[in-house]
């Protein structure tokens, strides 16, 4: 099977979108926001999620739109904890209206994930997040 150049390069943008998005993180928010969506790892193997954010599109590694993915959170077909985590994400690079109440809607590994983003967005990467024992 020959694939053309569109499949090419498609495929190519696809096996990547987590470097491409923690690499063009500018902003602390943006790094926290970035890294989180990585850890979580569901978010972002939606297809629509990766065209919202604009990383289908070019293979330019500076152009993520996180901006593109608010007014779209409901078609994205995602579950009410993913739209939650999102939402969460979101708001830590300043977009939306999402209360920190939302955690209530997370599950224990999404929580950790959360919070780890939560203190790196505050700039300390030492906080322990996890189980006590």
């Amino acid at each position: 099977m020959t694939l053309t150049s569109a499949e090419t390069t498609d495929g190519a943008l696809l096996e990547q979108p987590e470097k491409r998005l923690t690499a063009s993180a500018k902003t602390a928010g943006e790094r926290a926001a970035a890294q989180a969506l990585v850890e979580e790892e569901t978010i972002l193997a939606h297809r629509s999620v990766l065209g919202a954010l604009g990383l289908l599109e070019t293979p330019s590694w500076s152009q993520v739109r996180w901006e593109g993915l608010m007014g779209r959170v409901y078609s994205l077909g995602l579950d009410d904890e993913q739209r939650a985590f999102l939402g969460l994400v979101l708001s830590m690079v300043g977009i939306g209206q999402v209360t920190l109440a939302a955690v209530t809607d997370l599950d224990e590994r999404r929580l950790a994930v959360m919070l780890r983003a939560i203190a790196r967005l505050a700039g300390n990467d030492t906080l322990a997040v996890g189980t006590r024992i």
